[in-house]
């Protein structure tokens, strides 16, 4: 496909990858229009701003973003051996990339996208329907606005779409009306949200970067302050999946983070309950009480539970808003929701991390010509996605778009191997936990990184 029209390549979402993806769509001679739901680029990394990424700088730069950066005389390169933080990422990257001359008047904010079609046809219509232009409706404060485009790049994320705390995909009884209790996947334990979580007594559910970042914090916390209890759900058998590959993991933060969990979990400093499946949330007098199956620390064997807390961290992941595309042509996997031709190489049941296959443009292509889902949207459910893979993906998307098929095709990937995380080497009952490839924390200096992955599938 090469974009002729006269109407703009739409990109949802000012974060890394579709900031990115305007930036190559630029360089292909093509127009990007992004739209932003935030009030600024980056929003979503914003709200996870004290996380430290396990990935340093030199992989969190796409090059054409990097060139557009590079004719501005007032950046400064970072260092690409240092791990920034989310907050350094928006600061020094993603907010000075949106203000270049090349993006600034690219850029809408407060624009939601609420849905994606073909001009007059719905998805049942097939008679011409290559040939008209994409609508993509949006609400900002000035009402409902439809844009015409003639792609569409989705790279929007799913940070805003969390897994419920319940099993079998659906929330627990009284989760919804529990929320004043949940605190998120990814709480600053040890600033902003501090006194939330201080002499109280926390449950952390999940078996992730997310779940394992904000454990030790709060064992951190409960050195400092009497009464911090913390407690660690996961639905497997056995943590010991998400100890990772420690100094075989050819990212040091990212292996540093199980190891530290692991020293965790054997000192006695939270307490663990396995096998665990949430069924009834249910607020009472100023707790939450927790019920559901599983086996608590100490017990022989699983069984009914009923336990009180203070506050929840649901570390349980994130899957995409597809509501927005009811009326786009996809060709999903139905077990990940991530394009069917992806879906192999990073199912989390089968997918060894670390070790995804370089892929592009044909892909991440669905039946409705022009559209793409890219970035961590692209990945659907599962937990494994690095800005390095969206980079190029963004890439070779707008090789095709411009018509340039040899360039769309010549993919190229090299991801950082964990040393460990791949699934035949855990047992059936882990798998439902794992994850090693994502972003990660900040810490003062003297107590060395911690890490977080915000992974996409369930814990």
């Amino acid at each position: 496909m090469e974009t002729t029209t006269q109407h703009p390549v739409v990109v949802i979402g000012a974060g890394p990858v579709g900031l990115a993806a305007a930036a190559h769509l630029l360089e292909r001679g093509l127009e990007p229009l992004v739209l932003e739901a935030g009030a600024g680029p980056g929003a979503a990394v914003g709200d996870w701003g004290h996380v430290r990424l396990f990935s340093p700088w030199r992989y969190c730069l796409d090059p054409a973003a990097r060139r557009l950066l590079e004719a501005d005389s007032s950046w400064r390169e970072p260092d690409l051996d240092t791990l920034p933080t989310g907050q350094d990422l928006v600061r020094d990257y993603l907010a000075p990339l949106a203000a270049t001359p090349a993006l600034a008047d690219r850029v809408r904010y407060g624009t939601r996208v609420t849905a994606v079609a073909r001009e007059g046809a719905d998805r049942t219509r097939s008679l011409g329907r290559e040939r008209r232009p994409w609508l993509v409706r949006t609400e900002s404060d000035g009402g409902t606005r439809d844009v015409l485009a003639a792609a569409v790049v989705d790279a929007s994320g799913t940070y805003g779409q969390p897994n419920p705390l319940g099993g079998s995909g659906l929330p627990a009884v009284g989760e919804h009306e529990a929320a004043p209790y949940l605190a998120g996947p990814l709480p600053d334990v040890l600033g902003r949200d501090r006194e939330r979580f201080a002499g109280r007594r926390t449950l952390v559910v999940g078996m992730g970067h997310s779940a394992a970042n904000t454990l030790l914090a709060l064992t951190r916390l409960a050195e400092e302050v009497p009464g911090t209890e913390v407690v660690w759900a996961i639905r497997g058998g056995s943590p010991r999946r998400l100890f990772g590959g420690g100094t075989d993991d050819e990212l040091p933060a990212r292996g540093l983070l199980g190891t530290r969990l692991r020293e965790a979990v054997e000192a006695g400093r939270l307490e663990l309950w396995t096998r665990t499946t949430i069924e009834r949330l249910a607020a009472a007098d100023g707790q939450v009480v927790v019920s559901g199956v599983g086996r608590a620390q100490g017990a022989r064997e699983e069984g009914p539970f009923e336990a009180r807390v203070d506050v929840i961290s649901a570390a349980t992941g994130f899957r995409p808003d597809l509501d927005m595309l009811r009326e786009v042509r996809l060709d999903l996997d139905d077990v990940v929701e991530a394009p069917a031709r992806l879906a192999p190489l990073i199912d989390p049941n089968l997918h060894s991390c670390g070790s995804v296959e370089p892929h592009g443009e044909s892909v991440l292509a669905h039946p409705d010509e022009g559209f793409y889902l890219v970035g961590m949207k692209s990945y659907g459910r599962a937990p494994t996605f690095l800005l390095a893979t969206g980079y190029e993906q963004v890439r070779s998307v707008a090789a095709a778009l411009a018509g340039d098929r040899a360039a769309a095709d010549a993919v190229e990937l090299v991801l950082p191997a964990t040393g460990v995380c791949s699934s035949d080497l855990a047992g059936e009952d882990e798998l439902t936990g794992g994850a090693c490839c994502g972003t990660a924390p900040a810490e003062p200096a003297a107590a060395g990184p911690q890490l977080v992955e915000l992974t996409t599938g369930p814990r």
